[in-house]
């Protein structure tokens, strides 16, 4: 199994802090490790060198040395894929948010860290099976499982978004605890006053999209 490792400078945002020369010098010695670093890896130019590089060394599996995958995840996903490999054979290191960002006051230590943050994610790229997306229809409705004021609220917001609300409640009556109190903070309003303002803007559509179904009848 050849895994490819590329790692990100991020401009001076990773580099400044961790010794990426020294990663990549440390991980040239790893057998079945081809490593390589780039500027910027998301980039166009870094994501055409990160394909170039897959295929010339006949890559099977990628790891990433650089941000969060909840930032760049899908694009270098994307990328792997127009490469040859399965999307899902990629594993990230978050050398950025994770370490340099965190550990500026202490280099030595953070271009340590990386090593194990990269080492762990090599471990993990070899567990990894090939996965293909599918697709299924869903029905855009929703089902909230209690009328109390946060049901109400998020039945009347979804409806208001033109999505078919189920409202299910076990008693014959919504509005949950705040309807049984007399008084509420901070203005001392009773609580059915305050109910009958939240629902009176939605009431055509609490009437036509919610259907109140007490448990005791399921």
């Amino acid at each position: 199994m050849k895994i490819g490792l590329f790692i990100c400078d991020c401009g001076k945002n990773i580099s400044g802090v961790i010794d990426n020369q020294k990663l990549i010098r440390h991980y040239e010695k790893v057998p079945d490790v081809e490593v390589l670093g780039d500027q910027y890896l998301c980039s166009e130019l870094g994501l055409n060198k990160i394909k170039d590089e897959i295929q010339e060394k006949n890559i099977e599996r990628v790891v990433i040395g650089a941000c969060s995958f909840k930032l760049h995840g899908s694009l270098f996903q994307k990328t792997i894929e127009q490469a040859g490999i399965n999307r899902y054979l990629i594993s990230f290191a978050n050398i950025r948010e994770q370490n340099s960002w965190v550990h500026s006051d202490n280099p030595d230590k953070a271009t340590k860290k990386a090593i194990d943050q990269i080492n762990m994610a090599i471990e993990r790229v070899k567990l990894l099976e090939p996965l293909e997306v599918q697709f299924s229809k869903v029905t855009p409705a929703t089902l909230i499982i209690g009328g109390g004021i946060a049901g109400i609220k998020a039945a009347m917001v979804i409806a208001d978004a033109g999505y078919k609300v189920y409202l299910v409640e076990r008693d014959l009556t919504i509005g949950g605890h705040m309807a049984l109190f007399d008084k509420t903070f901070p203005t001392l309003d009773c609580s059915i006053c305050i109910l009958g303002r939240s629902c009176k803007r939605s009431m055509i559509t609490l009437i036509s999209n919610y259907l109140l179904i007490p448990k005791s009848r399921m």
